[in-house]
């Protein structure tokens, strides 16, 4: 293990997911709620590791020689955020606009929020463009050395996403008024929606 090269992939890895997206909206969104936290936040760090593991080992030249996955990609996931952004919208201007910690609510069922987590974060182009392509191209100038890079990026991805989902709960006071919920719900369609017309318009 080449400490250098570790620390490297490290922070890399961490200047490319701590960016506001739709994966990160949603472990927040998550976090805040204090629903399947755990394997959500795995669910998102291990999918990372994953993709940057293929990435690493020359994966990424797939999508070079099957471009039909370009489109099928960008307008599959243009779809989902859509429609997670209205779902999103819709909670923000609903009745029960607030986040009550106090309350024994009724969590929703594990399987459906780990498909949605899973779609918000195997269906969005850009995931692909940052782990197969850019940490891919970037582990390239550590010629016997890219299991290191890779590992750095790996464990930044599952320090950012811990970090994110569980810290979320020191939030949990803000959270527990209402527009300050709505607002959340609000931003996270506007950062849905933003991105999926982006994979729209290919940019």
């Amino acid at each position: 293990m080449d400490l250098s090269v570790y620390l490297t992939g490290m922070s890399v890895g961490l200047s490319l997911i701590v960016a506001i997206g739709a994966q990160n909206a949603f472990v927040l969104r998550q976090g805040l709620r204090g629903e399947h936290v755990l394997w959500v936040v795995l669910a998102c760090a291990l999918s990372d590791a994953v993709l940057i593991g293929f990435g690493v080992t020359g994966f990424g030249s797939v999508l070079g020689v099957a471009p039909w996955l370009d489109p099928v990609m960008r307008y599959g996931g243009a779809a989902f955020l859509g429609w997670y952004g209205l779902r999103s919208l819709r909670a923000a201007f609903g009745p029960d606009a607030a986040l009550n910690v106090t309350d024994a609510e009724e969590p929703r069922p594990l399987r459906g929020v780990l498909m949605a987590c899973l779609a918000i974060t195997w269906l969005n182009p850009h995931v692909y463009l940052d782990t197969l392509v850019l940490l891919g191209s970037v582990s390239t100038q550590f010629p016997g050395r890219s299991g290191s890079f890779a590992a750095g990026a790996i464990s930044g991805s599952f320090l950012f996403f811990f970090a994110l989902g569980y810290g979320a709960r020191w939030l949990r006071p803000v959270f527990a008024r209402p527009v300050a919920w709505r607002v959340l719900e609000a931003l996270i369609a506007a950062v849905m929606w933003s991105i999926a017309l982006r994979l729209i318009l290919g940019l």
